[in-house]
């Protein structure tokens, strides 16, 4: 008898439909699973085994094929207990389930039948419902999840009996039902107010958030860089409800699952140890899965002591950061990940931490000094808009008993600036920082004195063209910042300010 059962499948990101095929015959007693299975897939014929034994039922005696269609790509994770189950049961005749070719299933099976949840079933019931199925049987924690695509309607299941009984008609699953009042705002443990001084710095986050530019803080250690980078997350504008999909899909493929099935509320904020591997931070393995900088996607990627990374993990961040995304290449498949995110990078000035700190004396030489500084590539310095010096806290900042400004009203103001950028680009996504050379300069039209000012600039500074456009992007966010159309003399000035690296005098000398 041969029995055929939907399942998909996830690969990089993306689902593609599998069909489980099962045949019982004659022959010597066995169990193959062929398809290109993985080892996970070919340790399902134990759990299989098992959990249709405590179901009541049994596994006869036979040869039992079960392929995995299409064969040709390779197949990973328990994801087909569950279809593999069913569909035994079904060519065995021991059930007779009705409108089998119309659902999708997937889970992985306990040994006692029980249904536990699997990784990537946002992206799965986005396949599906390409695929004009629109009834998933999943497992319970998935279901809130499998509920967020419009059009699918997913039915919970706990264990391989109760979707056996669903399938007979005798005691059908009742559907998810979406929460009627799900969280828009998220909740934050750590806000502005907890900073004490360093306004030069909050200023800077603030334009950084508001025109999505990375950032670089250099300063002596203690001097509040990650607390502030920490912080950033809260003055983001709030997820819209596209971001939000994005954000659960690729968590859910990378087997967390946020929320208990309810989208992202939060934006990332990814601080990976400067030990991690490139493979680590962009994605990889035989089966690539999301990197670091793909689980940021619409949030912040926190590098804490940036010359201590290695440098080849440094290079690798260069083509995120400039294309929005990262393609990882294996010889069976080629796989590109979103990779939009904003970079807060922090770094000591040298070695030991101290130089020119003022208070403590640094016991570098300007030889060391200069090898700390060139471990961070200037082609990587280039693709960060914002460099900012942060001094120790004064001691009347932090003894001072008068909270800072909150987070909500930085929040406004940037949120503020980014629907001018929406109206600006017709893009709900976009903002300064993604500006091309083009759009810089057609959107910050200069008088003559502004002209004049940044000629002068870029001959005392020695700036490349980069620099000079990322100058007009951030001057331009300070203009949206202040509600202006027009970006004015004090604009460009304090744009110049946050470009420490083209001068390096003051960091070696």
């Amino acid at each position: 008898m041969l029995a055929k059962v939907r399942a998909a499948a996830l690969l990089g990101l993306e689902a593609y439909p599998i069909d489980v095929e099962v045949d019982v015959g004659g022959g010597l007693p066995a169990f193959a699973i062929v398809g290109l299975p993985d080892t996970a897939v070919q340790e399902a014929k134990e759990r299989v085994r098992a959990a249709i034994r405590n179901s009541n039922y049994e596994l006869p005696s036979r040869k039992i094929t079960v392929n995995l269609a299409p064969a040709d790509i390779k197949k990973e994770g328990p994801v087909f207990d569950l279809p593999m189950a069913v569909g035994i049961l079904a060519a065995t005749e021991q059930i007779r389930p009705q409108g089998l070719g119309g659902t999708l299933l997937l889970g992985e099976l306990s040994l006692d039948g029980a249904i536990r949840p699997v990784s990537g079933m946002l992206s799965i019931a986005l396949a599906a419902k390409a695929m004009r199925l629109h009834t998933l049987i999943v497992p319970e924690r998935n279901a809130g999840e499998a509920g967020l695509v419009e059009g699918i309607t997913a039915l919970p299941a706990a264990s391989l009996l109760q979707v056996v009984r669903h399938l007979e008609g005798l005691d059908l699953i009742a559907p998810h039902v979406r929460p009627a009042r799900v969280p828009t705002e998220p909740a934050y443990d750590v806000d502005f107010t907890d900073i004490r001084g360093q306004q030069h710095a909050r200023r800077a986050l603030e334009i950084a958030a508001a025109g999505g530019h990375n950032l670089l803080m250099v300063g002596p250690p203690g001097a509040g860089k990650t607390m502030l980078a920490r912080r950033l997350p809260t003055i983001l504008p709030a997820l819209d409800w596209d971001e939000a999909l994005d954000v659960t899909r690729i968590y859910s493929a990378a087997g967390t699952h946020l929320n208990g099935g309810l989208p992202a509320l939060a934006r990332p904020f990814r601080s990976p140890h400067h030990t991690t591997s490139s493979a680590a931070l962009i994605g990889g393995g035989p089966v690539p899965k999301p990197g670091e900088v793909t689980l940021a996607h619409h949030g912040v990627l926190f590098l804490d002591e940036l010359p201590e990374f290695h440098r080849d993990v440094l290079e690798v961040l260069r083509q995120p950061l400039e294309d929005g995304f990262i393609t990882v290449a294996r010889v069976q498949s080629t796989l590109t990940f979103p990779a939009r995110f904003m970079l807060i990078a922090a770094m000591n000035p040298c070695p030991c931490g101290y130089h020119g700190d003022g208070r403590r004396e640094c016991l570098c030489t300007p030889p060391q000094i200069a090898r700390y500084l060139q471990r961070v590539s200037g082609p990587l310095l280039d693709r960060i808009d914002l460099h900012l010096e942060v001094p120790r806290v004064l001691s009347q900042d932090l003894l001072a008993q008068t909270p800072g400004e909150p987070s909500a009203a930085i929040r406004d103001r940037v949120a503020a600036a980014r629907a001018r950028q929406h109206d600006r680009f017709g893009r709900g996504s976009a903002c300064n920082a993604l500006m091309s050379p083009r759009q810089a300069r057609r959107q910050c039209q200069l008088g003559e004195e502004e002209r004049e000012f940044l000629r002068s600039a870029i001959e005392r500074l020695s700036l490349s063209a980069r620099a000079y456009d990322r100058i007009l992007r951030i001057a331009r966010t300070i203009a949206d910042l202040d509600g202006r159309h027009e970006v004015t003399l004090a604009d460009l000035a304090e744009a110049i300010q946050y470009r420490v690296f083209d001068r390096p005098l003051r960091l070696v000398g």
